[in-house]
């Protein structure tokens, strides 16, 4: 989508370990994320760039691929050199059957 500016990595390709930056809207993020991910809206990164790891592997999600790909294009800009694009985004994390949990009480969902 993104062309080979922005890496990325697919659900299957995510590690235990990979910081997991979530920057979808807070009503999506309420509905469903993967466990131990971090909440960054993606409007918000700019002023808190400081919060994203410069080292290690940093995989950006939102529901698609869209709006993740445009923060790692910024951040790889800004210079860090360890973040990828989750390819598919949540609804491909979905469809891997990867663990998901809501903030609403609700079963986990994509919105």
């Amino acid at each position: 989508m993104f062309g080979p500016q922005v890496p990325s990595v697919t659900p299957d390709q995510v590690g235990s370990a990979a910081f997991l930056l979530d920057v979808r809207e807070p009503d999506e993020w309420v509905a469903g994320h993967a466990p131990g991910a971090h909440h960054l809206p993606m409007m918000e990164v700019p002023a808190r760039m400081a919060e994203v790891p410069a080292d290690g592997e940093v995989v950006v999600i939102c529901r698609a691929g869209g709006r993740s790909g445009q923060v790692v294009a910024y951040l790889m800009n800004n210079g860090w050199d360890n973040v990828r694009n989750l390819d598919g985004g949540m609804q491909s994390w979905a469809a891997h059957g990867r663990d998901m949990v809501s903030e609403d009480g609700q079963p986990a969902r994509v919105l």
